[in-house]
Formats: structure tokens, C-alpha cells, sequence
């Protein structure tokens, strides 16, 4: 999968424009811009309000645009870019940027913002409108864990586990605690849920801070796609709070969208914290989302206030009203995706890419970025 953008609310005094303060999702946390015209008390363009936002890390005397890492808890990562300085707290999911502060072109970070990761191929559910590959894949846990040290070291913020199934991964506690002891990447992974045993939950926590919970209907509806009783989803649902946030993901189509409103309703009721939207993509055997479909999708986003964080894929973004946090960011510095096959690649739905080797993920990103695709 690639991005996401977050979906503004409805209603004419809900949305914020040009050079207004944000305070946007993307990706599963909060976004607030910081604009630097008339900086306090100090500080590099920042008041308190920003001071606030990270936990009062951010120090009144920086000297250059690239912040010393003893002045900023571990926790609170420092992302050097094109579009400014970006400042994310990994236990909150909170990004606070800095947009008028210049960056050396030779201090960039060099790794994508974010990274997800197939670990898998195998999946115990066959859904009928799954983009995975069906090839029998898995990646090696020890070489997964130096990538995430590689892409710690320059500059990315989270890695998203998927696949398949993640939690059929074998050892996948201990490659999150791994990951999240080792690094200090944001660690997130997305489920279909049915194996988020409270025991299973309880090893999870701590390495993870998000989880994202795949559910494509309601009831009847859910149960004829995905073949599992939605009677169990709901306590796996009540188990997985013992890990971290959670989100729902819903893909949409012509069987899925006369959900919508009670699949949203259950949401806020089982406490999840954001609702992300997946236009149905196209595959070999489907064609994805229709028009009418995805007209009807455009009409409820426009009519609909949820009271949880609402998200769309980058990829079933057209059309809809959504906040881009990083307008002067390059796809090829946002997003990147290593598959079950240790490939490389820009997107999950993407075909081509560089296959991961000795010389290691930052390597095979310089060679996917001189191959071109994406700017």
C-alpha cells in the first residue's frame, strides 16, 4: 500500500487553508505546522505552543537547523528534509514541522518518512479483492531488523509490518521488540485481527504503537468477504487496546459501502482512534472500485463529520477533500515498501523494484531512485 491522507471533515468551517495553523493526521498521528514568523522568547522559530507539542524538547538556543541529539528525548524523533525540520514523538504519533526553516540540501535525510515491510506472503483468509501476492514468501527476521537500523540511521520515522498476515510470522513479538529496542522507529503493523489473542496482545506490548485492524463490512456483510465470524472480531477487538492506539481499515466497494455508516458507528464504540479509507485497487481477477461506488464514497465523506480521524489511501485519494501536511515533499522521500521477496519498491501495488542484497536497503534505495518512476 502507499501513503495516506488524512480526509477533512465536513463543513465549510472545519477545513484550515493556506498559511493557517494545522493540526492534520497523516498516517496514523497529528499533525501541527508550525509557521516561524514571529518566533518567542528565543527559539528557532517556535513558540510555545511547539515547545508544548513535543514535550517541551525542543531547546530556545538551536544553532543550526540540525539539532544536537542530546537536547531531544528519545522518543522524539529529528527528520531534516526539503520542506523543513520535522519533529515526531513516537509514543504520541504527534509530527510537528517546522516549514520556513532551511535545510542544507546535504543534510537531507535520505530514507523514505516511512516504510512498510510484507513480511509475509501467507495469509490464513482468502478475501476476495486482496492485492497481495499469493507466492510463498517470508523474509528473514535478523536481516529485517539491520534494515530498520539502516533506515533509523537515516532519517525515517515508522515502519508499517504487513503482508499476508504479520502475526503469522513466526517470532513476530520478538521482531518488534527487536525493531523497537534497536532503533527508534515507530513500530505499526496491520491485521486481519483473528489471531490478536489477549496472550499474543500482551507480548506485543510496549514494541508497538499502533495497529491497524482490517474490517470490510459489518456483520453479515464482513462474514460473506472474509469468511471469519464477526462475532470473534469484535473480541479480538476488545484484546487489541492491551497493545496500542488502533485504527480500522475498510475497504470500499459496491459490497462493502452500505457498511459504512455502522462500520464507522462500531469504530468509535470499540474505542479506535482513526477510520482509514481503501478504495478497492484493482487486481488480475477485479477491477477495483466502480464510478458509482466511488461517487457514493465522495458524497458520504462530503456529508459526514466521524468522530474519529478519517483516512484515505494515497491511492483512492482522487477526488476527495484531504490535507497533504508535506506539500513540497517527493513520493520517493515519503513512502517506500519491501515485499515478502526482499524487493524494493515504491508502492505494494507497484511490479518493478530492486531486489535487497549484502549491501543493504539505503544501497538499494540510491539504485530504485537512479532507475527513476518516481520523483
Amino acid at each position: 500500500m502507499g501513503g495516506l491522507r488524512r480526509v477533512l471533515p465536513a463543513g465549510p468551517s472545519r477545513g484550515v487553508r493556506g498559511s493557517e495553523r494545522k493540526q492534520q493526521i497523516f498516517g496514523g498521528g497529528r499533525w501541527r505546522v508550525v509557521r516561524t514568523g514571529t518566533p518567542l522568547e528565543g527559539s528557532v522559530g517556535c513558540g510555545s505552543s511547539c515547545e508544548q507539542l513535543v514535550g517541551g524538547a525542543v531547546q530556545r538556543s538551536i544553532e543550526s537547523s540540525r539539532p544536537q541529539a542530546p537536547r531531544f528525548p528519545s522518543e522524539v524523533k529529528v527528520r531534516r528534509t526539503r520542506v523543513g525540520v520535522h519533529f515526531f514523538d513516537v509514543a504520541t504519533g504527534l509530527n510537528v514541522l517546522l516549514d520556513e526553516v532551511s535545510v542544507d540540501p546535504q543534510d537531507w535525510d535520505q530514507a523514505p518518512r516511512q516504510v512498510s515491510v510484507a513480511l509475509t506472503n501467507s495469509c490464513d483468509l482468502a478475501c476476495p479483492y486482496c492485492y497481495a501476492p499469493k507466492l510463498k514468501a517470508r523474509l528473514d527476521a535478523t536481516r529485517v531488523v539491520g534494515w530498520m537500523r539502516e533506515l533509523d540511521d537515516n532519517g525515517c520515522l515508522s515502519v508499517g509490518f504487513g503482508g499476508g498476515e504479520p502475526t503469522l510470522f513466526p517470532g513476530f513479538p520478538s521482531l518488534c521488540s527487536g525493531v523497537a529496542s534497536q532503533t527508534g522507529l515507530a513500530v505499526t503493523f496491520t491485521t486481519h485481527g483473528h489471531r490478536l489473542t489477549a496472550g499474543l496482545c500482551d507480548e506485543l506490548r510496549g514494541s508497538v504503537q499502533f495497529v491497524r485492524v482490517s474490517m470490510d463490512g459489518v456483520g453479515a456483510t464482513y462474514e460473506r468477504l472474509r469468511g471469519r465470524p464477526f462475532a470473534i472480531l469484535l473480541e479480538r477487538l476488545a484484546n487489541v487496546r492491551r497493545i496500542a492506539p488502533f485504527g480500522i481499515n475498510f475497504v470500499v466497494n459496491s459490497e462493502t459501502i452500505d457498511d459504512l455508516d455502522d462500520a464507522v458507528e462500531l469504530a468509535v464504540k470499540v474505542g479506535a482512534s482513526e477510520f482509514l479509507l481503501l478504495p478497492e485497487q484493482p487486481t488480475v481477477q477485479r477491477a477495483g472500485i466502480d464510478e458509482a461506488t466511488s461517487t457514493r464514497l465522495r458524497e458520504w465523506v462530503r456529508d459526514n463529520d466521524p468522530a474519529l480521524r478519517l483516512t484515505v489511501s494515497t491511492a483512492g485519494a482522487d477526488g476527495l477533500p484531504v490535507c497533504v501536511p508535506l506539500t513540497g515533499e517527493l513520493p520517493s522521500e515519503a513512502y517506500a515498501h519491501v515485499d515478502a521477496q526482499g524487493v524494493l519498491k515504491w508502492s505494494s501495488y507497484g511490479s518493478e523494484g530492486v531486489t535487497l542484497d549484502d549491501d543493504g536497503l539505503m544501497a538499494a534505495l540510491h539504485k530504485l531512485r537512479e532507475r527513476g518512476g518516481m520523483a
